[in-house]
């Protein structure tokens, strides 16, 4: 979806636009929008290619941004372990276009690489559309004295195998506000399972009453799996599901734990100002 009078090229890979739905998706309740940095290459003729991402946590208000400038640094390390090819080429926000608070988090990164590149993503997808742009920008000076950042928009070009291009539709036809938790995802699954075995002991009795004719191979794959499936008493089984909820339930409170203990840590710790 080329877009932009300009004569730079971003190139945009699907896994990018991905984990900045999942960011937005996982961000927290105060937050309207989340910011992020963008890693990748640039080539010798100036086009961008857009690799990888990583949220950055921020506060914002409307004169001043607060970016967690040591957590920032702390992830691109950890990148760099990884794929040191990758460098940073720019940031993103989940905001339809940009804002007015845009110019004083393009400084900060103005200060990692020259002419970062800044990408917005409408993640409401309004109107089924994917309002995906980027931009370079250009600093505006009275005299010798820099007044504000101007913004242009540059060509950005996403290309998506088929397999990438299904999961981008199905993306766009669901809208939801946060990711269940443990608990509602093993309640879908199990509901899931009951409508699947009610399924089965339909066709059973369907077979059985004469309603239907039988079919051998669905009665292999049943005999297949009833098969694999052991044979212990109904108070077993229960005390096996309550030891796992149990398991379970120490898990979430210990991940709500440490979720208390980092957001602590990052209010006592000081956020950098950018202004």
């Amino acid at each position: 979806m080329p877009s932009g009078p300009t004569a730079v090229v971003a190139k945009l890979h699907p896994t990018v636009l991905f984990n900045i739905c999942d960011s937005y998706i996982r961000r927290n309740d105060q937050q309207d929008r989340v910011i992020g940095t963008l890693l990748g290459s640039i080539s010798s003729d100036g086009t961008i290619d857009i690799r990888n991402s990583y949220a950055v946590p921020h506060n914002e208000s409307s004169d001043q941004v607060a970016v967690d400038i040591d957590y920032h640094r702390s992830m691109f390390e950890l990148h760099q372990r990884v794929n040191p090819k990758e460098v940073i080429i720019g940031w993103y926000s989940t905001s339809p276009g940009v804002t007015g608070s845009d110019a004083l988090i393009q400084d900060f990164y103005a200060r990692e690489t020259s002419n970062p590149i800044h990408l917005t993503v409408d993640t409401t997808f309004s109107d089924d559309a994917a309002n995906i742009k980027a931009y370079v920008s250009t600093v505006l000076t009275l005299g010798e004295r820099p007044l504000a950042a101007q913004f242009h928009e540059v060509q950005l070009d996403l290309r998506l195998l088929e397999a990438e291009r299904v999961g981008f539709d199905i993306l766009k036809k669901t809208l939801v506000d946060k990711l269940p938790n443990d608990l509602q995802g093993l309640e879908s699954s199990m509901q899931r399972l009951q409508n699947m075995i009610d399924t089965v002991f339909k066709y059973v009795d369907d077979v059985v009453e004469g309603r239907i004719p039988p079919d051998n191979t669905v009665g292999r794959y049943l005999a297949d799996t009833l098969s694999m499936v052991p044979k212990i008493s109904p108070d077993t089984f229960s005390k096996l599901f309550n030891d796992s909820m149990q398991d379970l339930l120490l898990v979430v409170y210990l991940a709500n734990l440490t979720r208390t203990q980092l957001a602590l840590a990052e209010k006592l710790n000081t956020a950098a100002q950018v202004f």
